[in-house]
């Protein structure tokens, strides 16, 4: 599938201008494996979580779940449910996704649904709402490796927002669409290079209406525990 251009994230670059705290994340990991997602969800008003697909949980365009996240999605369908676990990608479920056929092959793969969505993040706040049956979104946490459309999307409703690093490079990750190749990799140094910028960036988090810190609550496991499938 081609994905189309997506103009909500370049008619959103004016409020990341306004706003450049938008573009970072309250948390950061490098897969979704890192994530405690019992103390998510016991105390930090989390009620359902959203991830992207591509780079998050599979290699580009696959629907098998890279051996890095396997454990990481485990544990994060047991402490939430599998009706409150959902994907919410730029490709799939979108108008791009004809008679949305590459979401029903995507569930069928990987047991979770694909939320059906008109626009590309950082649009389908809506969508989202009624798919968990939701009011409040800073009670959903949002998991992607893209900060212009994951974070920006979660930070600009009040979501918990979690990036990720990508899951592949060179040669597995032939198949990522071309935008995302271009500017991932400015968006990645612009926020976590040592430069004066990125620690300008940094002070400019947005805080989270229930989540209230690192130091209150990490949501980070041990490294010993986060590739345990069994913990």
């Amino acid at each position: 599938m081609v994905q189309s251009i997506n103009t909500k994230a370049i008619v959103t670059l004016a409020s990341i201008v306004r706003r450049p705290g938008l573009i970072v994340p309250q948390i950061s990991v490098h897969t979704i494996s890192q994530l405690n997602f019992i103390a998510m969800k016991q105390d930090s008003g989390i009620q359902a979580v959203v991830f992207d697909k591509d780079n998050t949980l599979t290699a580009p365009y696959e629907n098998v779940l890279h051996p890095a996240v396997v454990p990481g999605l485990k544990r994060a369908i047991e402490a939430f449910g599998v009706a409150n676990v959902a994907i919410l990608s730029n490709s799939a479920g979108t108008r791009d996704d004809v008679d949305y056929k590459d979401a029903i092959e995507i569930e069928a793969a990987l047991g979770i649904r694909v939320i059906r969505h008109d626009e590309k993040k950082p649009g389908g706040l809506q969508e989202m709402l009624q798919h968990f049956e939701l009011e409040d979104p800073a009670t959903i946490c949002i998991v992607g490796d893209r900060l212009l459309t994951d974070v920006v999307f979660g930070n600009l409703y009040g979501l918990l927002t979690v990036h990720c690093l990508p899951l592949c490079q060179g040669p597995e990750n032939i198949k990522d669409n071309w935008t995302a190749k271009l500017l991932r990799p400015v968006e990645n140094s612009m926020l976590y290079s040592d430069w004066f910028g990125g620690r300008i960036l940094d002070r400019r988090r947005i805080s989270h209406k229930f989540w209230k810190g690192p130091e209150t609550n990490s949501l980070l496991l041990p490294p010993d525990n986060s590739t345990n499938s069994e913990r």
